[in-house]
């Protein structure tokens, strides 16, 4: 029997504490699922609403989460491709299913997009009501915690370097900025067949865990101004791909640097910065390219969970820790403090 209220963590004011509240367990209205949340992964997006407070929620309070994965414990009227019992992990917004980009398999552009936890309540709770559209079944073969990640934190840098990078086989690649999504998307261009990676980042941690998922060189800015520069030493040229996941001008500045001729840049990073292009004489003359790429489509994460269960992916090394829903903010000031130790950590409401 499902009970009739829950536990929540809830945002009542960004830089305060969340407070686990007990609120109303939601009711799936037509097309809409009941999961019962068995985990919910944290990401940076969670440190700018909670902490920072500089990206905006519809309305206080609000729950937080937006990775999250669990099984299906009541269907709303007309769901009928997925059941009662099932495991299934969310896409990280409630997507319509509808507008022209759902329908051509481009999730990540929903034209009716609210993502959970700024639009709508999030997974930080024993339970999320959520669309049909939105679940995807996980094999039995992976656990919440890796699916819950995986929704995120391991599809965003997928989609970057899959439908966003264009990826080949035998391409070189850098990596600038290489926390949870930078380490995930070392580890996926190993897998995709990358020749050669170049992995940049300030912390020695975040480098030497670059070097363990992957990276064929490791490169620390504060040692070499011009990373593209250490790059072409080593490999005689720029890269064919190379990706940015911190989101600051200075960054992306440098992510450019590193192509090679005829080179793509996919900027994952987010913030208010405006970074600035070389001089339009090389760039042009050099055709390079500059992309951006936001979050994943339902195909990245299914893919991920195939790799995972088939065994060609491994991801045990990806959660760090996980917590119970009452450390929340533990978690949190973990991240906030950005430890460099961390891949990506793990709430489980039921605990």
């Amino acid at each position: 029997m499902i009970a009739t209220t829950m536990r929540a963590a809830r945002l009542h004011q960004p830089g305060a504490p969340l407070r686990v509240e007990t609120v109303p367990v939601p009711q799936p209205g037509p097309g809409q699922l009941l999961i019962e949340v068995a985990a919910c992964g944290l990401c940076g997006t969670d440190i700018h609403l909670a902490v920072d407070g500089d990206i905006p929620v519809a309305r206080t309070p609000i729950t937080l989460g937006h990775e999250a994965a669990g099984t299906i414990v009541a269907l709303g009227d007309g769901v009928s491709s997925l059941r009662i019992g099932q495991r299934v992990a969310l896409f990280p917004s409630p997507i319509c299913g509808k507008c022209r980009f759902c329908r051509s398999g481009r999730e990540s552009l929903c034209e009716a997009t609210q993502a959970y936890g700024m639009s709508s309540d999030g997974a930080l709770a024993r339970y999320i009501v959520a669309p049909e559209f939105g679940a995807i079944a996980i094999p039995d073969a992976v656990d919440f915690a890796t699916a819950a990640i995986i929704t995120d934190g391991v599809s965003t840098p997928l989609h970057a370097l899959r439908s966003r990078g264009a990826l080949r086989a035998g391409e070189a690649v850098a990596v600038v900025g290489c926390g949870g999504l930078g380490a995930h998307a070392i580890l996926l261009a190993r897998l995709m067949g990358a020749g050669f990676i170049a992995a940049i980042d300030t912390q020695a941690e975040a480098r030497t865990r670059a070097a363990e998922f992957g990276a064929d060189l490791v490169i620390d800015p504060a040692e070499h101004a011009n990373p593209g520069r250490a790059i072409r030493a080593q490999l005689g040229r720029g890269v064919d791909l190379a990706l940015e996941f911190v989101g600051r001008p200075e960054t992306v500045e440098t992510t450019l640097r590193c192509l090679d001729t005829g080179g793509r840049a996919v900027l994952v990073g987010v913030g208010p910065g405006r970074p600035s292009l070389p001089p339009l004489v090389s760039f042009i003359a050099r055709e390079q390219t500059v992309i951006g790429s936001f979050g994943m489509d339902k195909r990245d994460i299914a893919d991920l969970f195939d790799f995972v269960a088939r065994g060609r992916l491994d991801l045990s090394r990806s959660v760090t820790k996980t917590y119970a829903l009452a450390e929340i903010n533990e978690a949190l000031g973990r991240l906030a403090r950005k430890d460099t130790g961390i891949v990506r950590l793990v709430v489980e409401p039921g605990r």
